[in-house]
């Protein structure tokens, strides 16, 4: 595993960062605005913008005095290929089970 899908993981981990994906999926925000989505402190929903951050599904940029924390979907992308390294072998145990089924059909049918 890479260091890039150790830290995407790391920050898919928790479930709190994962609801902040889908706020941020949905538009820009401060950290002012994303705390006021959850029951936590500021300090704490700012210690989860750091890890997504540091695992890059975010990105943050200064406007004035204000940090605008931003989803980078292309950080998805090494858990994706992670992913689907994986998808390869229920592929192949799909195959082989609807060709069980199919070889249970056909005896069924002699």
């Amino acid at each position: 595993m890479t260091v890039d899908q150790q830290a995407a993981f790391r920050a898919l981990a928790d479930p709190s960062r994962r609801m902040i994906l889908m706020h941020l999926s949905d538009r820009e925000m401060t950290i002012g605005e994303v705390a006021g989505q959850f029951d936590m402190t500021r300090a704490a929903v700012k210690k989860h913008l750091t890890i997504l951050e540091e695992g890059n599904l975010i990105s943050v940029h200064a406007l004035g005095r204000k940090r605008i924390n931003r989803l980078h979907p292309a950080g998805l992308k090494p858990v994706s290929d992670w992913l689907n390294y994986f998808s390869q072998f229920w592929d192949d145990r799909l195959g082989r089970l609807q060709g069980a089924i199919a070889k249970s059909e056909r005896q069924a049918d002699e």
